[in-house]
């Protein structure tokens, strides 16, 4: 699976770009805050519909514009697919695959698998129990549409629970109706929670030896799955935390808090590890992503490196780069002086500067 070219149109500081990539190894470089990062982005939002920062569509369109659009050329077994995204700041997002209106996000699944790998991934570890979650959910969402569609109803109800138990303030009748939304919330959040462990079991399997390899077979790394609610209690602890519920105006019972221990050795890195066991342990994370998109899809992903290379020593360098292999790749940086001493082989060079992209000795 390679991305074989990209057009945007009044996406972020791009009025107009057409660009072709490398099945190999493409670099993007130039001075920060000249839209490398948007590059990667829309890239990754014509793969899933969402942005890896996040962001809102109307925070993606162009400033003064009111409307922008992605448009990507996929080759995989040597047949092409583009996928069309509209993104406006007032509706919501249109999606059309080789000219066909597709109406649900899952239906774009498996077109274009990407991993996505950015400095703020490395803090992945050492932050709070939501940035785990989201590393989980972003991976799951690519690969098992029937969990983008569970966890995309769950994350409704819980909103709209939230919202309830705000309008109760004012209304306390409104008390009866919360049956309604925590027979929901446990149908689809007990399918969440079945599958996170599912998951977490097939990270497992591949992360030990990536790590072991990483850390020069110094440290031993395990995964557990920290529920906040146990399937078999999830009703009943619904039931028990109610009233806190309505004092606290927000659902306290859920996958939604779900936490995940990354344990090294035996010791739970994000409490008691070191900064260097903790960069390790994310970049054997980042790699095991990859290693369970060739597992489940049975296709390379494409990797969207950005600017990840200039936070790593040499040695975490070195065995990314190695990994790489015949893995389409994207990778932006601020400058080419990381990349002269020829580890790699790089087959296509930009130029980002003023949201305009050169290919180096031609044009793109």
């Amino acid at each position: 699976m390679i991305i074989k070219s990209l057009e945007l149109a009044d996406y972020r500081n791009y009025h107009s770009l057409e660009i072709t990539f490398d099945k190999g190894t493409n670099i993007l470089f130039g001075d920060n805050a000249q839209g490398k990062t948007n590059i990667l982005e829309a890239i990754y939002v014509a793969s899933t519909t969402k942005s890896h920062k996040g962001s809102k569509d109307k925070e993606i369109v162009n400033f003064d514009k009111e409307e922008a659009h992605i448009r990507t050329c996929i080759e995989k077994e040597n047949i092409e697919t583009r996928v069309d995204i509209h993104l406006r700041k007032s509706k919501s997002k249109g999606i059309a695959v080789d000219g066909q209106k597709i109406k649900k996000a899952a239906d774009l699944l498996g077109i274009c698998n990407v991993v996505f790998f950015s400095p703020e991934d490395l803090g992945i570890i050492k932050n709070g129990p939501s940035e785990k979650r989201r590393f989980i959910d972003m991976e799951l969402c690519q690969l098992d549409g029937i969990y983008l569609y569970n966890l995309n109803n769950y994350n409704k109800i819980v909103n709209q629970r939230n919202k309830l138990l705000k309008d109760m303030y004012f209304n306390p009748d409104l008390k009866e109706t919360l049956n309604i939304w925590d027979m929901q919330l446990v149908s689809y959040g007990t399918k969440i929670i079945e599958r996170r462990a599912v998951f977490v079991e097939q990270l497992n399997e591949i992360i030990y030896d990536i790590h072991k390899n990483l850390s020069g077979g110094k440290e031993e790394i395990h995964i557990i799955y920290e529920p906040n609610v146990n399937i078999e209690d999830f009703e009943k602890n619904m039931r028990m935390s109610r009233e806190r519920d309505i004092g606290a105006k927000m659902t306290t019972v859920g996958p939604h808090r779900d936490d995940f221990a990354i344990i090294v050795d035996g010791i739970d890195i994000r409490k008691y590890g070191s900064q260097g066991q903790q960069r390790t342990a994310a970049l054997s994370l980042k790699l095991s992503e990859i290693e369970l998109v060739k597992k489940i899809a049975k296709d390379n992903p494409i990797l969207l490196l950005d600017d990840v290379l200039s936070e790593l020593d040499n040695n975490r360098q070195n065995y990314l780069l190695n990994s790489i292999g015949d893995i389409q790749t994207i990778i932006t940086c601020t400058g080419l002086e990381e990349f002269v001493n020829d580890r790699f082989e790089i087959n296509r060079v930009y130029k980002v500067m003023n949201g305009g992209v050169s290919l180096m000795n031609g044009e793109v």
